[in-house]
């Protein structure tokens, strides 16, 4: 999802290597973590129900993984330059499968272990956005980046269709055994918290050979660009950043939130009455939804200015949002689940709009849009708390109040002309 730091490669000799199997991995790995991330939106039912959480109580979830970007983005862009690209690649990989490997023990203790392995898992995913973003730029020639960062994030898209589905066949499926979640026996719960156990375990095994092939992959020397002195504190004074950072925060927060909720959301007799697992099937569409809408959006900012295409799309959620608050069925169901659609630019879309034009400046504004993707840390718990207070279905127009900036953002800024391929 995120922009890669400016790097370059540092030739090991003249002829042009063979980087096929390389980017193989390297593009796996953005597959994993869209995939990691999705499943955030089968635990939350899943953990809600085994422990009879209230909203609030389970949108600890994201509270605990994307907290992770915000506090950890800038150590781990400290241990990258310690430790270089390459290692820190491996590094990531090798904190990610601990976190999973975590899920073992959390599902026969307290929801705090879960919370926290969920910490570490998302701790390993930032030191890898930082270390492997650069090497897909490098892994081939200069004249087809653009082209490999659309593949790995169609990818990181692909993770984040795919994991719904799958983890509601391996997980949520034990679910729908249980007559009356909210009155299960100790035995009965120690059960149905274990449905992690397998699929968590396979998730560490494959993490771990992903960093053992990428500890002995060839792989180019990368190492960043000087970025030339830039004065302590003058990033704050770029205007279009800052108003860039809050849209990514609201953004993020608005997309999670939805996504956190759907299972939930559909399972009301009002709404479809689906069942948990038949729930996460549909979950795929809201976030299949934003993978298709990428390649329609790029098509049309051929011609439209990045900030009318995001005032439009931002308006049409803000549409469906108050269509799903108020209405009723499917109908209700389809509103909620095509806000993916229209979801799916806005984040590369405010990412290049704030970065324009920044210069030597432009590292340190990146990380401050990395570190504002922390709004999936705080809107679900907003939006839970009203979900506790006034009922599920009206919680929605809080995320319809994060697309109301986003349409101010995309407004102010609409004369904008920005290459965004390459985010």
């Amino acid at each position: 999802m995120e922009r890669a730091p400016q790097a370059a490669v540092e030739p090991a000799n003249r002829a042009q290597p063979s980087y096929t199997f390389p980017l193989t991995v390297v593009t796996a790995l953005f597959f994993m973590w869209g995939l990691l991330t999705s499943l955030n939106d089968i635990l939350i039912p899943h953990l809600k129900s085994v422990y009879n959480l209230t909203y609030v109580q389970a949108m600890m979830v994201n509270l605990a993984f994307f907290s992770g970007y915000f506090l950890l983005s800038i150590p781990a862009g400290a241990l990258i330059r310690r430790i270089g690209y390459k290692a820190g690649a491996v590094a990531g990989l090798a904190v990610c499968a601990v976190g999973a490997a975590l899920f073992y023990p959390a599902a026969t203790s307290v929801y705090a272990l879960f919370l926290f392995a969920l910490f570490v898992l998302a701790g390993g995913i930032t030191i890898l956005q930082v270390a492997a973003n650069p090497y897909v730029t490098v892994l081939g020639p200069p004249a087809t980046a653009s082209s490999r960062l659309n593949l790995t994030q169609a990818l990181n898209s692909f993770g984040t269709f795919v994991g719904p589905p799958v983890g509601g066949y391996l997980i949520l499926s034990h679910i729908s055994t249980v007559a009356d979640p909210n009155n299960m026996t100790a035995a009965e719960k120690l059960a149905q918290a274990q449905a992690v156990q397998g699929p968590y375990l396979g998730l560490a095994a494959t993490l771990a050979i992903l960093a053992i092939l990428f500890a002995v992959i060839r792989l180019p020397v990368i190492r960043d660009e000087d970025t030339g002195t830039v004065r302590t504190g003058s990033i704050l004074k770029q205007k279009r950043l800052m108003l860039g950072v809050l849209a990514i925060f609201v953004y993020v927060g608005a997309e999670v939130s939805i996504g956190s909720f759907l299972i939930n959301y559909m399972g009301d007799t009002s709404i479809a009455g689906f069942t948990p697992e038949v729930g996460a099937n549909y979950v795929a569409y809201y976030w299949g939804g934003a993978m298709v809408g990428r390649f329609i959006g790029s098509a049309v900012m051929r011609t439209v200015s990045p900030g009318k295409v995001l005032a439009f799309n931002a308006a049409v959620c803000i549409a469906l949002l108050v269509a799903t608050t108020f209405g009723h069925g499917h109908f209700a169901m389809w509103a909620v689940l095509a806000v993916g659609l229209f979801n799916s630019i806005m984040f590369p879309t405010i990412f290049s709009m704030s970065v324009h034009e920044l210069g030597p400046q432009t590292s340190q504004g990146s990380g401050l849009l990395v570190m504002a993707i922390a709004g999936g840390a705080v809107v679900p718990v907003i939006q839970a708390q009203a979900a506790d207070m006034i009922g599920l279905q009206t919680s929605f127009l809080i995320p319809a109040v994060c697309y109301a900036y986003i349409l101010y953002f995309g407004a102010k800024y609409a004369r904008m002309y920005v290459d965004i391929k390459a985010v």
